[in-house]
């Protein structure tokens, strides 16, 4: 097995701690600490402060103790970040597990993924390890794989089709933002109406929407750009185009 603390490259590193949990928490002086620990307070900086805050000197300071302690389980902030994105991979549902046939699988997926997203909005900022692959991660993967049995559909489309959906809600989440965060909180929605409101009357007394006809239609017809509504309509076309292609593979 290769030794996390001595292996070569922080991929190596990362890999290396997530797949040699059995030996977690067996070289630490501190009394109680283990890499689960570490990475329960690591994701609760990351939760309560923002991912910018999350360091191991910060981790340290929250569980009581020196940051060479935290060496001796993590090499770095590289590899706990690794650690960190496969503690939140998979939820208390895996996908296959989901009621219904496959688009009702899928869907119900794209919704668990949006819903973690929208609650725990650090997993896209951190720079981390370049999505190294941990256990739950591949769990996660094998399962929504399956969401695909008896379709018809080749394994590399299932595959596609997979991380197409994942593409989607993450790039949506990406480009909502802050306002993702706040959604997820009690009054997010509150929040986000009023801001929505304020910008809309600043921008109709400093824009003239004559210059930009098509827009303006859209905007007479009640449409509100980045409002956050496109999340149902991109994810059923989405779906449409996956049912296309499982039709004619079936045919």
């Amino acid at each position: 097995m290769t030794d996390p603390l001595t292996a070569s490259t922080p991929l190596e590193r990362a890999l290396a701690l997530l797949w040699g949990r059995d030996t977690r928490g067996s070289r630490g002086p501190a009394r109680g600490l283990t890499l689960d620990r570490i990475v329960e307070a690591a994701i609760e900086v990351a939760e309560q402060e923002g991912p910018a805050a999350m360091s191991l000197r910060r981790v340290a300071a929250r569980l009581g103790v020196g940051v060479a302690s935290l060496y001796t389980y993590v090499p770095g902030r590289a590899e706990l970040e690794a650690l960190m994105l496969d503690a939140v991979a998979i939820g208390r549902t895996l996908p296959h597990e989901w009621p219904g046939d496959w688009r009702a699988k899928l869907t119900a997926l794209a919704h668990d993924d949006w819903r973690e997203i929208r609650l725990h909005p650090w997993v896209l900022e951190l720079g981390a390890a370049e999505q190294v692959p941990g256990p739950n991660m591949l769990r996660w993967l094998d399962s929504a794989l399956r969401i695909f049995d008896d379709t018809g559909l080749s394994e590399a489309e299932k595959l596609s089709a997979i991380e197409t959906v994942d593409a989607y809600v993450r790039g949506l989440g990406r480009l909502r933002g802050p306002e993702a965060d706040r959604s997820a909180s009690g009054t997010g929605a509150v929040d986000a109406a009023e801001d929505t409101k304020e910008r809309d009357q600043v921008l109709g007394r400093l824009v003239d929407f004559d210059a930009y006809p098509a827009l303006s239609r859209a905007l007479a017809a009640g449409g509100t750009p980045y409002s956050g509504a496109p999340f149902e309509f991109g994810l059923e076309r989405l779906l449409d185009g996956i049912e296309q292609l499982v039709l004619r593979r079936s045919a």
